[in-house]
């Protein structure tokens, strides 16, 4: 029996997180979406077109590579990287949008919807939309649209129609309130890709289930090169995705030591940073109980991260039972180390990464140096970070 690497009981929680808080005329439509994959997900058919999307459209596997150099500079435990940067979108995200977009055209959906941060999920929706041929509307935050203008045009480009957020804090987690908005006013015609393992169940275990392919490549990949399973994991986590889809192939091995890593931002103040699991204590938002960062009165924090893509109050529901059982150790990487490990890969690798990724990175570096020699550490790489050139560059005076 599984002690960590679980499904959600029969009504959405992972122990006491996630479930379905959403107002009771919405409990069938979010029931027949759990129905329909619980069917469908192993269904032959539906995963053979899937498999061959992710091979000859999204260029899976995606590799593993050793960071030679920048392993070398740092002279202790190896680097590792998984290369979801060079999925076709540029991130992991595409890993689960097809398998939303063919269910949705499946369930004869009208529609697909979604909300974004730093527009990778945008872009990675807008994408299978396009191939599978169903319409797109993608929100998003003021903030957020000007700080990450290439994924704003490529979404366009491909077809979606992009949503500007004006309210609260024109982010992402505004940007997720606006696109339920519209959700709840045509529930039957449209299917919400959600872009993250959060919201209702049975979002959180469907978003994973896709994205578990990182994770079980990733185990087969480094026995191949290294003979060994890593001895730690570490990624960014925002919502969670890119995180629980590596994580989920090697829970089970209690010998390897896995890290999230939250944005600090500018400080620990409130309103400075996104550190859900290091600060956030359980509330709800967005149709889940989870660990969030809120007000005396429950309602969420504004937050704070120079990645757009994490700068969420709440968190996946399964990344916060995790916490409770102590399986996952949750770090922080400040806006300063994060600009310093996207320039510090970029120089020494050649590899851009996205500021999300940079803050895994960012950690990585200081735990290579704790863990010491004869280590070996795998990050996942799960975005590049051509969206953010135009901003750093801006930030750092490069230009």
């Amino acid at each position: 029996m599984k002690k960590y690497d679980i499904n959600p009981d029969k009504n959405g929680y992972f122990g006491k997180y996630g479930g379905q808080i959403i107002p009771p005329d919405l409990k069938p439509i979010f029931d027949e979406i759990e129905s329909f994959y619980l069917n469908i997900k192993d269904d032959k058919d539906f995963q053979e077109e899937l498999r061959d999307l992710l091979k000859n459209y999204v260029g899976r596997p995606s590799p593993i590579y050793y960071a030679k150099n920048l392993s070398t500079k740092i002279g202790e435990a190896e680097i590792y990287f998984k290369r979801e940067d060079l999925n076709h979108t540029g991130a992991h995200k595409i890993n689960h949008t097809l398998g939303e977009a063919l269910i949705a055209k499946r369930m004869g959906k009208k529609k697909l919807l979604a909300e974004t941060g730093a527009g990778q999920h945008g872009v990675a929706l807008a994408t299978a939309a396009a191939v599978v041929g169903i319409p797109c509307e993608i929100h998003m935050g003021e903030i957020d649209i000007a700080k990450q203008a290439p994924n704003v045009l490529r979404m366009k480009i491909l077809g979606a129609k992009v949503v500007p957020v004006k309210m609260g804090t024109k982010t992402l987690k505004d940007a997720v309130d606006s696109a339920f908005g519209e959700f709840v006013k045509d529930p039957q015609n449209i299917f919400f890709g959600i872009g993250s393992v959060v919201g209702p169940h049975p979002f959180p275990m469907m978003v994973r289930d896709f994205q578990r392919i990182v994770g079980e490549e990733a185990r087969e990949q480094f026995k191949e090169i290294s003979k060994q399973d890593p001895d730690a994991l570490v990624a960014c986590v925002g919502g969670g995705s890119n995180a629980i889809g590596l994580f989920s192939a090697f829970l089970e091995n209690e010998a390897i030591e896995i890290y999230s890593v939250e944005p600090s931002g500018r400080s620990l103040n409130p309103g400075d940073h996104a550190a859900t699991l290091t600060l956030g204590k359980p509330g709800d938002i967005h149709g889940m109980h989870t660990y969030l960062l809120q007000d005396e009165k429950g309602e969420p924090e504004p937050v704070y991260s120079i990645a757009s893509g994490l700068d969420y109050p709440g968190v996946g529901p399964q990344h916060s039972f995790l916490k409770d059982i102590k399986r996952i150790k949750y770090e922080l990487a400040s806006d300063k180390e994060c600009l310093e490990a996207f320039m510090e890969l970029s120089k020494v690798e050649g590899i851009i990464p996205a500021l999300e990724t940079a803050h895994a990175i960012a950690f990585a570096m200081k735990l290579a140096k704790k863990m010491g020699k004869g280590k070996k550490i795998l990050v996942n790489l799960s975005g590049r970070g051509d969206k953010d050139i135009d901003f750093v560059a801006e930030k750092l005076k490069l230009a």
